[in-house]
């Protein structure tokens, strides 16, 4: 972060402090900033020569925020939230369901002092980027608001797009997109490499054709579209829409998909797959493009991205451990997956990299292929850079030297000639399938011996590790109790 940005960054965020006397939380803070800002840099430009009338309907704009003071300030910015919340388009995304958190109407007029002093318009797209994702990350890093969970690590977004290597006129979907962390991953790739030969039509499908994500948060979507539109990304139309992305096949389908679907496991909602009725839960959606019936949220979304995706079309995706291991639904979906798709890479992330403490997760790396009788998984490669690793997220935070080998191993320009290390190892599809319930949780370096507490990791990832290995065994148990109940 630049020395301009980061000052900015610390000059909004010294005012949360003020706010948080007033019980506004950092979440709600980053929305009120949110609102204001898209508010500021529409009046901006349409003062600019080159634009015409503002996109915000006359008398709800900024202007009628600055000249306003006391309750008259707070009566017409409830008023703005209210009536933009009803627009169509990008506006209606911004807005949705937008509500006044600042009770105090000073405190709301030096916030509106404090955006109105820069000349946002002014400021080169990755400047004010890099400003929002500054504040986003400060959200996320207040463990308290649970924000994390929609807050990948970016030197882990980075390496996946490295390797994926996104291209011009190719689509790009995450249908758990978070705050919009691949999409700008991929989209600083894609125009850093191909600056030189971009032609006016790439160009134009980058901006406006490439990018598209669901998330079922109002307020998620909302920080991730002006994420985008502050990197200069999408149009009047939000290329992000609220949704839940399980409920149905959308139709559409996609040249890749890079996601990190949601932590935790079990859901309200069961999937039914092909016509199956068995289900527990109070909400079902029925799936015939599925191939097994579960309520694990991540089962799920691996059944939805294989559907979305385009024959000859990859995907990159976080997932947690238990995805690798679980039976029942789990080893249906594993199988299925390994023959019918080229699943060929799988890296095992280390603890303490994400805000949710003790996550175990992987990045799953596979390829649609057309119909055919023979698997097409030939080998899955896996890179171990869990066992001897440890990162916190303050003291040792993952940085993006730390996936450097795992990027040189994969061998983007040809993966079929990789070569095996330490860390890195491949499996046949005979040796997947023939592991009890096939079972791709692999591991074979040996954790060194701690020599002395220091080495333990912190007492809150710890605390963290041992839940999510309860809810794992939990889900196991759950899992064996409806097979004995099947076979009656």
């Amino acid at each position: 972060m630049s020395n301009e940005s980061a000052t900015i960054v610390q000059k909004l965020w010294n005012f949360c402090n003020v706010l948080r006397d007033d019980g506004v939380s950092y979440g709600d803070y980053v929305e009120q900033l949110t609102y204001l800002l898209f508010l500021k840099l529409a009046d901006e430009q349409s003062k600019l020569p080159t634009n015409g009338s503002s996109k915000i309907p006359a008398g709800l704009d900024w202007e009628s925020l600055r000249k306003e003071s006391g309750a008259a300030l707070e009566d017409q910015y409830v008023k703005i939230l209210r009536e933009l919340s009803n627009e169509k388009g990008l506006l209606g995304v911004i807005f949705r369901k937008s509500q006044n958190r600042i009770q105090t109407p000073a405190h709301l007029q030096r916030l509106i002092k404090l955006i109105d002093a820069e000349n946002w318009s002014a400021m080169d797209a990755d400047i004010k980027g890099t400003i929002y994702e500054g504040l986003l990350q400060k959200n996320a890093e207040d463990t308290k608001s649970g924000a994390g969970q929609y807050f990948t690590p970016r030197p882990l977004i980075k390496a996946i797009v490295a390797v994926m290597q996104p291209k011009p006129m190719k689509t790009i979907c995450d249908p758990a997109c978070g705050t919009g962390g691949f999409f700008l991953a991929a989209h600083d790739y894609i125009s850093e490499k191909y600056y030189t030969t971009f032609t006016i039509e790439q160009r134009q499908f980058l901006k406006y054709k490439t990018f598209a994500g669901t998330d079922i948060v109002d307020n998620v979507v909302r920080l991730c579209v002006m994420n985008l539109y502050l990197h200069s990304i999408g149009g009047t139309e939000s290329p992000i829409s609220t949704d839940d992305s399980l409920t149905k096949d959308p139709g559409k389908r996609y040249d890749m998909v890079l996601t990190n679907p949601p932590f935790g496991s079990k859901s309200s909602i069961t999937i039914t797959a092909d016509g199956e009725k068995r289900s527990n839960s109070s909400i079902t959606y029925e799936r015939d493009d599925f191939w097994a019936t579960t309520s694990n949220k991540q089962f799920n979304f691996l059944q939805h991205i294989k559907t979305i995706l385009k024959e000859d079309g990859r995907a990159a995706v976080v997932l947690p451990d238990n995805v690798l291991f679980e039976r029942g639904a789990g080893e249906t979906i594993r199988r299925q997956l390994l023959k019918l798709f080229d699943v060929h890479t799988l890296l095992r992330l280390p603890t303490g990299i994400f805000y949710a403490q003790g996550v175990k997760a992987n990045v799953l790396f596979f390829d649609k292929r057309p119909a055919r009788e023979e698997p097409w998984t030939q080998k899955l490669w896996i890179y171990d850079l869990r066992t001897n690793n440890r990162f916190t997220l303050k003291t040792n935070p993952l940085r993006d030297n730390d996936l450097q080998d795992f990027i040189d191993v994969y061998n983007s320009k040809n993966r079929h000639k990789r070569v095996e290390t330490e860390r890195f190892s491949s499996f046949s599809y005979e040796e997947l399938t023939q592991r009890e319930h096939a079972n791709l949780d692999i591991f074979w370096l040996k954790e060194d011996s701690l020599e002395d507490i220091s080495d333990l990791p912190s007492p809150d990832v710890l605390a963290g590790e041992i839940t999510q290995n309860l809810e794992s065994a939990l889900e196991l148990f759950q899992n064996i109790q409806t097979e004995l109940g099947d076979s009656d």
